[in-house]
Parts: structure tokens; C-alpha cells; sequence
């Protein structure tokens, strides 16, 4: 089983220049390191946490046109992106200092998503270029509550789907092939 996700990503985004300050000051006050390719042959600008450990990291990129993204129209790429947040706090913290003063959209209030996981509490906003992203903290250990809200939430669930003749949880869970050992 693997121990870590994604390695990096990268986004191609118009107005790269006037982009790169915004990224600067969100991941900056999420306490991410940055570094850049010094245009040896192309320019990408990265965001790490946990630098210099070898982690994921995101890159940023000019693009060749100039349009933003839509993530209501499930275009073809990506939907979104969501970062980790060490506590609900920091999320409302981020919200508070940063996304209100800074007048960004924001598309979901902080909020508790107890369908997606118990204790799961997140803020999702549009950056300047239309790319969706979501603030995330999903707690280690799940108090009480926020397993009981889970499967308040689950139970709502099922009744609007009465074709289920399983538990969700086990009904959401998929075999794919595994890797062949020589």
C-alpha cells in the first residue's frame, strides 16, 4: 500500500504575473515553501508543505490562453483541489484572515460534511483564474458526534435511495486490478 498521494500538480493559468501574488499570499499563510524553476526551459512556480522533506507539492504555470476555468460546467480537467488543514479552526482562521479580507469567492461556507467522512469540515473558494479549491480537515480520530452526524447522514441517505440493498459503505467500496508481481 502506498504511503503517500499525489506526487505534484500543476496548473496552467492565464495571467500568470498578477497570478502568482495571490498563490503567494494563500499558500504563504497556509505555511507552505515555495520555489520555482528559474526558467530553465519552462517556468513553473511550486507550492510544498513539509519542505524539504519530499512531499506533494503544486505547481503554477503560464497558459497559452486566456480564459479561466468553470468548475459548474464538469468540464473535461479538473474539478477541484483540496488542501489539508491541520484543524477545524485553521479553516475557519483561513476563512476569517484570509479569504474574506482578501474578497475572494467563496462558493461553500466553512461547514461540516458528515457525509463525507465523520468530522470532515471544510470551506471551498474560486481563486482569481476560476480553479476550485477546498480547504479540508478530516479529524485523526472522530469524536462521538461526528460519528453519530455520519450516520445520521448516511441513514438520510439511504432513504432517498431505496435501489441500495447495501450499506454505503460497503456498497461504495470497489476491487481494482492490482499491480502483477514478477
Amino acid at each position: 500500500m502506498r504511503f503517500r498521494g499525489v506526487h505534484h500538480v500543476e496548473f496552467s493559468v492565464p495571467n500568470y504575473e498578477s497570478s502568482v501574488p495571490f498563490y503567494d499570499r494563500m499558500f504563504g499563510w497556509l505555511g507552505y515553501t515555495s520555489f520555482w524553476t528559474l526558467n530553465v526551459g519552462y517556468t513553473s512556480t511550486y507550492y510544498m508543505a513539509r519542505f524539504p522533506m519530499p512531499h506533494s507539492y503544486i505547481g503554477i504555470q503560464p497558459a497559452e490562453e486566456d480564459r479561466t476555468l468553470d468548475h459548474t460546467a464538469h468540464q473535461v480537467g479538473i474539478h477541484h483541489i483540496a488542501l489539508w488543514a491541520r484543524s477545524r479552526k485553521e479553516v475557519w482562521q483561513f476563512y476569517e484572515e484570509f479569504l474574506v479580507p482578501e474578497g475572494v469567492e467563496v462558493t461553500d461556507q466553512p461547514a461540516e460534511y458528515p457525509i463525507y467522512a465523520p468530522g470532515y469540515f471544510a470551506v471551498f473558494f474560486l481563486d482569481p483564474n476560476g480553479i476550485r479549491w477546498e480547504l479540508a480537515f478530516t479529524p485523526r480520530i472522530p469524536t462521538p458526534g461526528n460519528v453519530l452526524r455520519t450516520l445520521k447522514a448516511v441513514r438520510e441517505l439511504r432513504k432517498a435511495h431505496p435501489e441500495w440493498t447495501e450499506h454505503p459503505a460497503r456498497a461504495m467500496m470497489r476491487d481494482i486490478p492490482p499491480r502483477k508481481r514478477r
